[in-house]
């Protein structure tokens, strides 16, 4: 796909994204981000570009931890296969090898 121009506004500033993401889901993030900030802009927090930071780092922990997360389940995946490969080879074991 070739990289096209999504306008976005975010924090009342009119943003160009140059991308080859479909420009609908580029807004949804743009969205996503506002309503994020709203959030804490409603808490209490006055600065846009504190509320834009705090924003931005929430997120990117949410990130880190969906990927631990991914990475902790892909290994306890991994351990249950190994222990029904080796339960399966107690109870069958392999055929003689043919010489």
């Amino acid at each position: 796909m070739a990289a096209g121009r999504v306008e976005l506004t975010l924090l009342g500033q009119t943003l160009t994204v140059r991308t080859e993401a479909d420009p609908e889901y580029v807004r949804t993030l743009a969205r996503y981000l506002e309503e994020r900030v709203g959030t804490l802009t409603k808490s209490g927090v006055k600065d846009p570009m504190a509320a834009l930071t705090l924003a931005a780092l929430d997120i990117t922990d949410e990130l880190f931890r969906a990927r631990e997360d991914h990475e902790r389940q892909d290994g306890d995946v991994g351990a249950r296969l190994g222990a029904l490969i080796q339960m399966l080879e107690r109870i069958a074991p392999a055929p003689p090898s043919r010489p």
